[in-house]
């Protein structure tokens, strides 16, 4: 079963106009789909799979991001 969390987050003024031009060139994407790729990137890059817990997260955050990259909307 997939959760959907939701968060509140102030980003910097530069990075708003960044993503709104983003998304007004990809009408796939949407500001969920582009949060949701950055920060699953985000943990793998600065993760580690040191422990059983860690290995187990670093493959959640795997999935979440390959399955953003290749979602499809109809």
């Amino acid at each position: 079963m997939n959760a959907t969390i939701s968060i509140l987050a102030e980003i910097p003024e530069e990075l708003h106009e960044s993503l709104k031009n983003y998304l007004e060139t990809h009408p796939d994407w949407d500001h969920d789909r582009v949060f949701a790729a950055a920060l699953s990137l985000f943990l793998l890059q600065n993760g580690n799979g040191n422990s059983p817990e860690a290995s187990q997260s670093y493959r959640k955050a795997a999935r979440v991001y390959l399955e953003t990259l290749f979602q499809h909307t109809v």
